[in-house]
């Protein structure tokens, strides 16, 4: 049985309503082998989550940043992301109060990282369901916007190709390019891995249902990898 109340502790949020908190830990994966639990699944919850986040995130943009549309919407974007939203929940220790089932609970992967991202949206609309907008505004703020001087210091806004490139050129004066190593699958489920290159070096390579995403994640992949 998972204790709720430790996490309730370690944030110094206490719930009025335990269910709410319960429920935004609940992914749908869990409700095929649990049927007696009386409560739904997280889905509609993220959803409103998400709108409160994006409205905190882009106020305070607004109001402390007299940057361009495109700046903060760049940044925000920064702040929301599931990568991004995935590691806060990681900091916060939310795996140890997920609600999955036992195949779900067993993938650490990409898979782990979107859970782990809705469930933070869906914690944030239990909390505004609860507590109201001004506590949800105070946990996004705490959690969530100290990661913005970071993110602007590293230029981590930028998406991964441009900021690898950008990376590349300024360093070793050679521009990335990206190959196609496998793919695999049917048309409608389609997988990549492709390599990126600088010269005839490769620096890492990723994956994707997409050529796209395989060379964002390759490109993310290098970034984490080249001591630039």
């Amino acid at each position: 049985m998972v204790d709720f109340s430790k996490l309730q502790d370690s944030l110094n949020i206490h719930f009025k309503n335990a269910d709410l908190l319960k429920q935004a830990f609940i992914h749908r994966s869990y409700l095929n082998e649990n049927l007696d639990v009386g409560l739904p699944h997280n889905e509609r919850m993220e959803f409103l989550g998400d709108a409160v986040l994006e409205l905190v995130v882009t106020e305070h943009l607004y109001q402390n940043y007299p940057n361009s549309e495109g700046d903060l919407t760049n940044w925000r974007a920064a702040l929301v992301n599931s990568k991004n939203l995935s590691q806060v929940a990681e900091r916060l220790h939310f795996n140890d109060f997920l609600l999955l089932s036992k195949g779900e609970s067993r993938d650490t992967g990409k898979a782990r990282q979107y859970i782990l991202a809705n469930t933070m949206e869906a914690f944030i609309g239990a909390l505004y369901l609860d507590k109201g907008y001004g506590e949800a505004q105070s946990f996004i703020t705490t959690h969530i916007l100290e990661d913005l001087p970071k993110i602007l210091e590293d230029r981590s806004y930028i998406d991964p190709k441009s900021r690898l490139q950008e990376l590349a050129q300024e360093h070793v004066g050679s521009t990335p390019s990206y190959q196609v190593l496998e793919e695999s699958g049917p048309d409608h489920n389609k997988r990549f891995v492709v390599g990126v290159f600088v010269d005839k070096d490769q620096l890492a390579k990723g994956e994707g249902t997409s050529k796209q995403e395989a060379e964002e994640s390759a490109a993310s992949a290098a970034l984490e990898t080249k001591p630039w």
